[in-house]
C-alpha cells in the first residue's frame, strides 16, 4: 500500500459522506489528541454524538479548537463531513497563514457501502440526510483538486506525519539500495546519567564502547565539558572529563576511532592538549581524533575560574592551535610563535602513531569554516540537508579540500509505534511531542536510513549522533546498528 509522509506540523482535512470511514481512518493513524471530531464535540456540548440539535454549537467549538491548534502550529486532523466548501477553504487559508502544509483526504466510499455501514450502526444517519450527503459528495470530489490543497489524497493512502527530515526518506532509501554510498558513523556520548549510578559508570562506559563497536560504529566521540550543558541536562548531573574517558575507552575497544566533539580551545594549554592527544593515539594504537572549537560556555569558564576571552581572542587562539598541534605531533622541537600563542619548544615524544592525527573543527560560522578549510582535516556542522549542502559547497570551493561531518541527536524506533512511545517517554513535560520528535530526529530505522543517505548526498562523509534513550538498556545501539548495516 502506498504511504505518504506528511511534514510535521500539518493540517489534514477529511472529506466524505457519513459512514465513509473517516473517523476509523483517523483513529488508526493519529493520536487522539490530534483529531478534532465534530461528533465528539457534539457529545461534549449536547446529549451525545447523535444530538443533531447541538450541531451548531459543536461546529462553533470545532472552529475555535481548529483555530487555536493551527495558531499554535500543532498538527490538526479535522474529522467532520468536510462537505462545506466555505469551511474547507477557511481551514486551508488558516493553515497558509501559519505556514503549515494542508492536505485533504477524500473518502470516495461507494454509496452502497456507506448505506450498508449506516444500517449496521446503533445510531443511524437518517436515510434522507445520508442521501443528501452522497449527492453533495459527488459534486465535492470534483471540486477538491482545484481548491489549492497541497495534495488531495485518497483514503487508501497510508499517511504518516513525520519530522521534515524524513519526508523524502523513502526515495533516499531506494537510492541507497540501488547504489550504496560509503558513509562513516560516529556515536557521540553526551550524557552519563545512566540508572546504575556512578559506582557502575566505568562498567557502563566499557559496555557502551564494546556494544557500539559491535553495532558497526566507526568512531566514538565525547563532549568536552566539565559539567553538563543546559541543552542536554542539569549542571549537577554526573559528567566525565573527556580525554580521561577516551583513554579508558581505548582500553575497552579495538577498532573505533576516539575523539572529542569538540575540545574548547580555551580549556587547556594548547601544547598540553597536543601531548594528551599524542598519548591517546599511542595507547589506542593510532585511533585518536582531535576535535577543537571556539569554546562557547561562558558559565562553565566562570564556574572553574577560567578567563573567557573575547570572540576575536578565541578565534586567534583557535587559529594558532590549528597550526601548532601538527608541529607538536611532528619530529623535532622547533618553536612556534603565533598571533597569541608562544610555544618555545615543541618536543612531544612519543609521537602519535598516525602520520596525521585528524584535526576536526566544530562550528558552522563563516570564519570557523574558513579556518577549518585552511588548517584542518574536517569541519563538523549541525543542521538539515539544505544547510549541509550549503556548507559542503563552500568547502568544495576552497583551494584545500577537507571533509564535512555532521552531528545530530537521533532517536530510533523499529516502527512508528515504538517511535511514538519513545517520544512520549523522553520529551520534556511541557513540550509538544511533535516538536520534540523534530528536535530529536525521531524516526524509524527506514526513516533514519533515508535521512543519512540524504546527508551523504549533500556532502557529509561522516554522521555522528547521540542517542537520547541510551541508558542501562543498551539496545538502542543495536537498533542504530540496523541503520548502519544499510550502508555496509
Amino acid at each position: 500500500m502506498d504511504e505518504r509522509k506528511l511534514p510535521s506540523p500539518c493540517v489534514v482535512v477529511l472529506v466524505g459522506p457519513g459512514a465513509a470511514g473517516k473517523s476509523t481512518w483517523a483513529g488508526e493513524r493519529f493520536a487522539g489528541e490530534l483529531v478534532v471530531s465534530s461528533d465528539r464535540l457534539r457529545a461534549l456540548v449536547g446529549a451525545g454524538e447523535d444530538d443533531l440539535a447541538a450541531s451548531a454549537d459543536a461546529f462553533d467549538l470545532l472552529e475555535a479548537v481548529v483555530r487555536q491548534r493551527i495558531g499554535r502550529r500543532l498538527t490538526t486532523v479535522i474529522d467532520t463531513l468536510g462537505l462545506d466548501r466555505e469551511r474547507r477553504l477557511r481551514w486551508l487559508a488558516l493553515a497558509r497563514e501559519h505556514g503549515m502544509p494542508c492536505v485533504a483526504v477524500a473518502f470516495d466510499t461507494p454509496a452502497a457501502e456507506c448505506r450498508r455501514r449506516n444500517r449496521e450502526r446503533v445510531k443511524r444517519i437518517p436515510a434522507d440526510a445520508l442521501a443528501a450527503q452522497l449527492t453533495t459528495w459527488n459534486r465535492v470530489k470534483k471540486e477538491l483538486p482545484g481548491e489549492g490543497f497541497d495534495e488531495v489524497l485518497q483514503a487508501a493512502t497510508e499517511v504518516r506525519v513525520v519530522p521534515e527530515a524524513f519526508v523524502q526518506a523513502d526515495a533516499a532509501v531506494r537510492r541507497e539500495d540501488a547504489a550504496p554510498r560509503g558513509l562513516r558513523f560516529g556515536l557521540q556520548v553526551s550524557s552519563y546519567t545512566h540508572k546504575g549510578g556512578r559506582k557502575t559508570t566505568g562498567e557502563w562506559i566499557r559496555q557502551v564502547g564494546a556494544r557500539a563497536e559491535a553495532a558497526g560504529f566507526d568512531a566514538i566521540y565525547v563532549m568536552d565539558h566539565f559539567r553538563q550543558i543546559p541543552q542536554v541536562g542539569r549542571a549537577w548531573e554526573d559528567f566525565l572529563e573527556s580525554w580521561t574517558t577516551l583513554a579508558y575507552l581505548a582500553a575497552c575497544t579495538e577498532r573505533v576511532r576516539l575523539g572529542t566533539l569538540v575540545t574548547g580551545i580555551t580549556y587547556r594549554n594548547v601544547a598540553h592538549l597536543g601531548k594528551i592527544v599524542a598519548t591517546l593515539d599511542v595507547l589506542s594504537g593510532g585511533r585518536a581524533v582531535c576535535g577543537v572549537g571556539l569554546g562557547w560556555f561562558e558559565a562553565e569558564h566562570k564556574a572553574y575560574g577560567w578567563e573567557f576571552p573575547s570572540t576575536a581572542e578565541r578565534y586567534a587562539l583557535l587559529e594558532d592551535a590549528l597550526q601548532v598541534l601538527p608541529v607538536l605531533w611532528g619530529a623535532g622541537n622547533k618553536g612556534f610563535s603565533g598571533k597569541v600563542l608562544e610555544v618555545p619548544d615543541t618536543t612531544c615524544y612519543p609521537r602519535p602513531l598516525q602520520d596525521n592525527v585528524p584535526l576536526l573543527v566544530g562550528g558552522s560560522g563563516p570564519r570557523t569554516l574558513r579556518l577549518a578549510a585552511r588548517y584542518a582535516d574536517a569541519a563538523n556542522v549541525f543542521g538539515d540537508v539544505t544547510r549541509v549542502r550549503e556548507k559542503a559547497e563552500y568547502l568544495k570551493a576552497q583551494p584545500r579540500q577537507i571533509e564535512l561531518t555532521h552531528l545530530s541527536t537521533t532517536l530510533i524506533g523499529r516502527d512508528q509505534r515504538e517511535v511514538d512511545a519513545l517520544v512520549n517517554q523522553l520529551r520534556p513535560r511541557n513540550q509538544d511531542p511533535a516538536r520534540y520528535a523534530a528536535t530529536a530526529n525521531a524516526g524509524t530505522i527506514t526513516d533514519q536510513v533515508g535521512r543519512f543517505r540524504a546527508l551523504a548526498e549533500a556532502g557529509a562523509a561522516e554522521v555522528m549522533f547521540s542517542l537520547p534513550n541510551l541508558d542501562d538498556d543498551l539496545s538502542p545501539l543495536d537498533t542504530a546498528g540496523e541503520v548502519i548495516s544499510a550502508f555496509r
